[in-house]
């Protein structure tokens, strides 16, 4: 069953071509499809192009298939082409001509964009919310922690001294800017295209504030063709936001593998979150943390994948864009993925103490000492040649006392701060008004 089908079937083979992975992927879109429907027929119903009692038939039903679909029961059919056109043979089946009549009024094409919507919408809240699990560990981990020194570099060469409250901080407050640009993303995405038909509107006096309001968007697209000309566009915003929150767990992968070798030594995990070796007994390999580095390099380049998909496309739909679906989606279960990977392997992380007693480090400390003459009286360029002239003869010494006072710095983490940026974001995205909303369209 297709909804253009007229007088005859398309080849097998151009079927197949053009439906590619739609029926595996269009399951994750079939809770959402029902929800579109469910709103879509309530209006329906108050412009007078369904009665009360069909209204109430095609409710019931439809309440029926999202239970099952929850239940796992739900399933596309042989030769049913996609989720929506499944929904509404099933509607048929058990309705009759009443089946028939969810379709007045709209089109696949702000049916599909309506699904998408609201599945981005529900991921973007599971992203967060993972997102807010590392973010609360990081923070955790940095008050912890943040007392142990730890050796700053600048082109992988010693530098200064920093500390793991430094180090796990600047990560959570990573997140806290890349929280900003997935409820940006977000804020694309809760935007209601219902209503939009093929991208030209539809002559019929739809109420698409209505749909608006039952669905928990917090607007509407309200230009139709822009509506349909937004596909793509939404993808391609929330990859880039994807791709901020994949650089930062990427850059903490690396350095965590980069600590566990044996040359750095800075931190350890427990055996069975690494991996051993078919011939070197002694190996503990972050295999974790690079597969985390290598899927979140992935999913960078996701932003430009969808950019060439829809590149120099014309207005108004066109095939191209199904193809969106089989990047984005794998993409968003590739970075929870990272997220709760990453969060099982700092929950489990241990920091090792009196790191800077080595000797080895004893150059950390030469900003400190050059700073200690500055504060007595000396010029910054006299202190600092001074220091540099004791560096090259040998006669340098240095102590481990650091008094690091301002903002940000070893002895001031402002970690209560980066965390109020982080709670303000999240308190943006509004999440209980859209299940509120939900809640009471498919009680």
């Amino acid at each position: 069953m297709k909804l253009w089908s007229k007088d005859k079937e398309s080849l097998t083979a151009v079927t197949d071509f053009t439906t590619g992975l739609d029926n595996l992927l269009d399951l994750q879109l079939a809770p959402f499809d029902v929800m579109g429907s469910l709103a879509h027929i309530t209006m329906l119903e108050t412009i007078g192009l369904l009665t009360r009692a069909e209204l109430e038939m095609l409710s019931r039903e439809l309440k029926v298939i999202y239970n099952e679909i929850k239940a796992g029961k739900f399933a596309i059919e042989p030769g049913v082409e996609d989720v929506h056109s499944q929904v509404e043979l099933l509607l048929t089946r058990k309705l009759g001509e009443v089946g028939k009549k969810i379709h007045s009024g709209r089109s696949r094409n702000d049916q599909v964009l309506v699904d998408i919507k609201l599945y981005l919408r529900h991921e973007i809240e599971q992203l967060t919310l993972s997102i807010h699990q590392v973010f609360e560990l990081l923070i955790a981990q940095s008050e912890k922690h943040k007392d142990k020194l730890l050796p700053g570099y600048t082109h992988l060469q010693l530098a200064m001294p920093s500390s793991f409250g430094l180090w796990f901080g600047a990560y959570a407050e990573s997140l806290a800017d890349d929280l900003i640009t997935v409820h940006a993303a977000y804020q694309v995405v809760n935007k209601n295209p219902l209503g939009s038909a093929a991208g030209y509107g539809s002559s019929f006096p739809l109420n698409r504030t209505l749909t608006t309001h039952l669905l928990g968007f917090d607007d509407l697209h309200y230009n139709v063709v822009y509506a349909q000309m937004g596909r793509g566009k939404t993808e391609r915003i929330l990859a880039q936001s994807m791709s901020m929150v994949a650089a930062t767990l990427g850059k903490l992968a690396m350095d965590c593998t980069l600590f566990l070798n044996q040359n750095f030594a800075f931190i350890s995990f427990p055996d069975e979150l690494t991996t051993g070796s078919s011939i070197m007994p002694h190996k503990k390999n972050p295999d974790v943390f690079e597969l985390v580095r290598a899927k979140c390099n992935s999913l960078q380049a996701l932003p430009n994948e969808l950019t060439l998909i829809t590149t120099n496309l014309p207005s108004g739909y066109h095939r191209d864009l199904q193809l969106l679906k089989d990047k984005l989606f794998p993409a968003i279960q590739t970075l929870k993925d990272c997220l709760r990977m990453t969060h099982l392997m700092i929950s489990a992380i241990h920091v090792n103490d009196n790191l800077l007693q080595d000797e080895k480090y004893k150059y950390l400390f030469s900003v400190e000492e050059v700073n200690k003459l500055v504060l007595s009286g000396i010029p910054f360029r006299d202190a600092y040649k001074k220091v540099g002239l004791e560096i090259e003869q040998g006669k340098f010494t240095h102590s481990t006392n650091l008094n690091h006072t301002h903002e940000g710095s070893l002895g001031n983490l402002m970690n209560d701060k980066i965390k109020n940026t982080f709670e303000q974001v999240m308190g943006r995205f509004g999440f209980a008004r859209v299940h509120d909303a939900l809640g009471k369209l498919i009680k």
